[in-house]
């Protein structure tokens, strides 16, 4: 049976334990949420289950760092009536220990205290970096959202709760109690409520109910980047830059930091509905508020928009933060930090907590009072975690942002990072801006001097000084930690506490692989790590002692980092999701790239820069990499798009960016587009892109018939007389006035025309010709091939017809409309069946 990859222990090494006993349910032991048939909740003390009757039970797969079907043993407990009923397992390694005691039965895990296990049906499901939540086979109610599109017409909002209550009523029957709805949203008809499985699916069936889905789980997914992409710090501004408010969905924000001072700002705008919760705003930050419906908090969390792990600081910065001078990291990466659009507001809406975690129903929640409050444009660096395709109205960040564009607000959207596999990203809609994440020139390398004197390269931010003394050498699998019940299996990948703190003190561990930085802690008290991974091999992490990643044997002393040139940029880094896109394949995804790969900027001084306890580096800007960082620079752009250009609707900002886009190379990303999407972003050209690609509310809604949505699902998201009569076509994606053009073919032959639509914002009188460049294989025709305006606003239409024959996986081409000022480049991407 394949075994669930679920992220560690946040002290022990086991990640996840995979039984089955008889034909009943697996049950699953991971990290530290645990679901049973009993409504089984994390409490204090042993977390129990009804005995097994005797069932014989098999251990079926054990990860221990990167080691599958490794020991992670079940040990027995200790007790004066114990007789051994059952030892069965897949390998000698591994020891399956069942007892009875009293009469009842009970399994332990090696390192995992207090759980004790019984008799019954149940399936303990783990969070990865989201995961849904598991049902059972037994009436276990969990926290589910239930999404009905738009209010209706013309509907009192003051009402909206108790319709919701009348709701669950008719759901819960007598078991409804008045806490039964714990949220109701204001801007689109949704609430929050427990429920079973079964009367999710009841709920699920009711009238104008669009779907119902579990309170998944979602994860957190400059100096230099904002030149590298040519927009200097002097660069041409509007003053209606200030009036720009930019809704940050994320982590929260640590306000002493010089990023958000609001020296030199006057009020907010008068358009501003906003306020902040427990927190003390500025004229700089003027919203602050957080969200935790579960209230679910970790003993080191801040109840308050206050950010205490940094990652929202981080972003926010990025995007909006004030021009901050002399920052680094320990002298890495120093220079002048700040935000594309300096002058903007910023209003945060924390939903992230340190349990890892970023609900769905606190991110619907930020959603609907960022909209209400009149923001410009929302960035959020969170999504799954794992890889999974949601439909698009049963996932909050596409649903938000749904509802967010039908109110002229654009979404900025990590494509996440679980790259480089192709379809590897997780929000797909045509409504949201993806953006990758690049490198740009600045790379920061490790060395390390091997005993010989040969010296090795590697990749961490280490700000350790060794001062070049020479440590004698150790390997992990040799020195495991027996008397904490590790053995080599485990002490070889330096999972926490697997060492023997006594003959590691003062010496450099070499590991096989370690996972994540917080993994390795303080490693036993040991001067130094090496070690390999086989990815990703462009994500630096920092770490709580001298480390470095090598793919060669070493021994020797680490070097503290240093800062090189990168000549080959700008690339896609191989953590970065990749298109295509599954749901909807001939549109493509990623939209966009960006800068997110060692990126500095504002952090929370709270949160070491290892996030390991014990470390005491507290920095007030740190450098760190993923999509999470592309995202608000892509979302800085459009805000800096819209100061210029305050009446555009998102679709035409999302248009300007992506026409106007630095081309990236294949060469250097071999996924191409599915990698790029239209290339690096360039915000300075972007705020005069000539011709845009405009999209209305109708326009998807066009779409979404073509996708199979029903006209009463349609009149419930839209809450008017949509129809799909006329317009169901699966042709209907290739109308759609998207900036890019994308064909999946099965055969080898084809032939599809797009009809594309083009507003003129650039000069009142110009001609466009078209120009496409493209390889042989491809014959793509453009009827008309030239277009004439008169006046800014126009509209003028043309066809694009793809035709040829395809004997690879992937083919790449592009058009482009050229007046002499402005080349309005568009992506086109024909593709097969591709390997992942």
């Amino acid at each position: 049976m394949q075994v669930q990859r679920l992220p560690e222990f946040e002290e022990k090494s086991l990640i996840c334990a995979t039984l089955k006993y008889g034909k009943q349910t697996r049950l699953h032991f991971p990290k530290d949420k645990w679901r049973a048939t009993n409504k089984l909740q994390d409490v204090k003390g042993p977390k129990r289950i009804p005995s097994l009757n005797g069932k014989k039970l098999k251990l079926v797969g054990v990860n221990v760092g990167e080691s599958q079907i490794k020991p992670g043993k079940l040990e027995k407990e200790k007790h004066p009536k114990t007789t051994l009923l059952e030892t069965k397992a897949e390998n000698a390694e591994q020891q399956v220990n069942t007892e009875k005691v009293d009469n009842n039965v009970k399994y332990r895990i090696a390192g995992v205290p207090n759980l004790e296990i019984g008799d019954g049906v149940a399936d303990l499901g783990g969070e990865g970096e989201r995961s849904r939540p598991q049902t059972t086979q037994q009436k276990s109610s969990m926290t589910y959202i239930v999404y009905m599109g738009d209010h209706p017409k013309g509907m009192d909002l003051t009402s909206v709760p108790s319709l919701h209550t009348t709701m669950a009523q008719n759901v819960l029957g007598s078991d409804f109690k008045p806490e039964a709805v714990i949220h109701s949203y204001k801007n689109f008809n949704a609430f929050v409520m427990k429920l079973t499985e079964e009367q999710a699916k009841r709920m699920e069936e009711m009238e104008n109910v669009v779907s119902v889905f579990p309170n998944g789980k979602n994860r957190l997914h400059t100096t230099r980047s904002w030149s590298f992409l040519r927009f200097p710090q002097n660069v041409n501004r509007e003053t209606s830059e200030s009036d720009i408010i930019v809704g940050v969905i994320d982590s929260g924000v640590w306000p002493e930091s010089e990023s958000f001072s609001d020296k030199g700002f006057g009020p907010p705008p008068a358009k501003w509905k906003g306020s902040c919760h427990n927190f003390t705003c500025n004229n700089k930050i003027i919203g602050a508020k957080y969200f935790n419906l579960e209230k679910e908090f970790a003993k080191d969390d801040i109840i308050s928009p206050r950010d205490a792990e940094g990652h929202g600081s981080h972003c926010a910065s990025t995007v909006a933060g004030n021009s901050v001078n002399s920052v680094s990291v320990f002298g890495l990466a120093s220079g002048t930090a700040r935000g594309g659009v300096p002058s903007a507001r910023i209003a945060v809406y924390k939903v992230c907590w340190k349990t890892g975690i970023c609900g769905d129903a606190d991110t619907l929640a930020a959603f609907d009072e960022a909209i209400s409050d009149g923001v410009d444009v929302i960035s959020i660096s969170t999504g799954l975690g794992a890889l999974v395709y949601v439909p698009y109205f049963k996932d909050s960040t596409n649903i938000g942002s749904f509802h967010a564009m039908k109110r002229g607000i654009l979404t900025s959207n990590s494509a996440n990072n679980l790259g480089p596999s192709l379809s590897s990203m997780t929000n797909y809609p045509p409504w949201l801006l993806s953006v990758a994440a690049s490198a740009f020139d600045r790379k920061i390398v490790t060395k390390v001097k091997l005993g010989n004197g040969a010296v090795y390269e590697g990749i961490s931010i280490n700000t350790f000084d060794l001062k070049g003394k020479p440590y004698p050498l150790v390997y992990g699998g040799d020195v495991p930690n027996i008397g904490g019940g590790h053995n080599s299996s485990t002490s070889r990948f330096c999972v926490k506490d697997s060492l023997d703190k006594h003959s590691v003190k003062g010496k450099i561990v070499l590991c096989e692989r370690i996972q994540r930085s917080k993994d390795v802690g303080i490693l036993s008290g040991a001067a130094g790590v090496i070690f390999g991974n086989n990815y990703p091999k462009d994500l630096l992490r920092p770490y709580a002692l001298p480390a470095l990643e090598v793919t060669q044997n070493a021994t020797a002393t680490i070097y503290k980092s240093e800062e090189v040139n990168d000549g080959l940029i700008p690339f896609i880094s191989s953590f970065s999701s990749r298109g295509p896109n599954p749901i909807t394949p001939n549109t493509l995804k990623p939209d966009i790239a960006a800068p997110g790969v060692e990126v500095i900027a504002a952090w929370s001084p709270i949160d070491p820069i290892s996030d390991v306890k014990g470390d005491k580096r507290k920095v007030l800007y740190n450098v760190i990499s993923g999509t999470s960082m592309a995202c608000p620079h892509a979302t800085a752009a459009a805000a800096y798009v819209k100061s210029f250009r305050p009446n555009w609707s998102p679709a035409m900002i999302k248009s300007a960016l992506m026409t106007t886009a630095i081309p990236m190379s294949r060469t250097l990303n071999p996924e191409a587009e599915f990698a790029y999407g239209a290339g690096l972003i360039n915000p300075a050209k972007a705020a005069n892109p000539g011709l845009v690609y405009d999209i209305s509310e109708a326009d998807y809604v066009k779409f979404l018939c073509g996708e199979g949505y029903t006209d009463k699902e349609l009149r419930v998201l839209t809450e008017d007389h949509s129809s799909c009569k006329g317009q169901a076509s699966k042709k209907a994606v290739y109308e759609l006035n998207l900036p890019s053009f994308a064909l999946f073919v099965n055969g080898s032959d084809f032939s599809s025309a797009y009809r594309r639509t083009v507003t003129n914002v650039g000069s009142k009188t110009s001609t466009y010709k078209a120009r496409v460049i493209a390889p042989s294989l491809l014959n793509i025709q453009v009827k008309p091939r030239t277009l004439s305006f008169t006046s800014i606003g126009q509209k003028k239409s043309f066809y694009l017809i793809i035709e040829g024959r395809i004997n690879v996986e992937m083919l790449s081409a592009s058009l482009i409309w050229d007046d002499g000022n402005h080349q309005v480049r568009s992506p086109i991407v024909v593709y097969g069946s591709v390997d992942s």
